[in-house]
């Protein structure tokens, strides 16, 4: 069952779990509880889908030990599942999952005789959205999800990339503009101007806050 506590993770992972040298992200019984309610669904029911919960569950373990003094600041982390978190110190450690959600690591290096486990009191998602359903969830993107329809973009960032967008919000498209003196479906019209802009804004790569390379040229797409 999904007893933390005792270590007990469900999907058949207890094989993976038990060779190697690793870094498991351990949730306790009370984050498993608030995760159901947060997908709505019966214990029964997550431990029903193993796709799900194997997903889920391989994205809390790292191949090798990563003990708390070493854990890369800011930068990505890829788990056994792929996508990546990150972790940050803001008043204790957190980490940022796929889904931008946030959890507290609230107990560290935890010694294990196959690596080492950290207790987080929330249960890590992997990414469900790519960048352009992500910025069509944020109101304050409507614009720029427009443009890069208009621009026949939407299939491109919906690729495997990675990549990373600076994104202009719809506050920044009212001052361009103004600045350049078009209404809003003019500047839409435009596919050409419209596709140099965007793609100056999206980079080939996935940078994370920490890893921005200050005061050295980005080649942009």
């Amino acid at each position: 069952g999904l007893d933390a506590d005792t270590g007990q993770f469900a999907a058949g992972l207890a094989p993976a779990l038990s060779t190697g040298t690793l870094t498991v992200f351990a949730p306790t019984n009370a984050a498993f509880g608030a995760l159901l309610t947060e997908l709505g669904v019966t214990k029964e029911a997550l431990l029903a889908n193993k796709p799900l919960l194997t997903a889920v569950l391989t994205y809390h373990v790292l191949g090798s030990t990563v003990v708390r003094a070493d854990v890369p600041l800011g930068k990505a982390i890829t788990p056994l599942s792929g996508g990546f978190f990150k972790i940050e110190n803001a008043g204790g450690l957190k980490v940022t999952d796929g889904r931008n959600r946030v959890t507290n690591i609230t107990t560290t290096d935890i010694q294990a005789s196959n690596g080492v486990v950290h207790l987080v009191d929330r249960v890590l998602l992997p990414a469900d959205k790519d960048i352009v359903a992500t910025a069509s969830a944020l109101p304050d993107f409507s614009i720029l999800v427009e443009a890069v329809a208009a621009a026949g973009l939407v299939g491109t960032l919906q690729g495997a990339g990675p990549f990373t967008v600076f994104a202009p919000t719809n506050a920044a498209f009212a001052a361009l503009l103004m600045e350049l003196g078009v209404t809003k479906e003019a500047l839409l019209a435009d596919e050409a101007l419209l596709t140099t802009v965007l793609t100056y804004h999206v980079i080939p790569a996935r940078v994370l806050k920490a890893e921005v390379p200050l005061n050295t040229p980005i080649a942009t797409v």
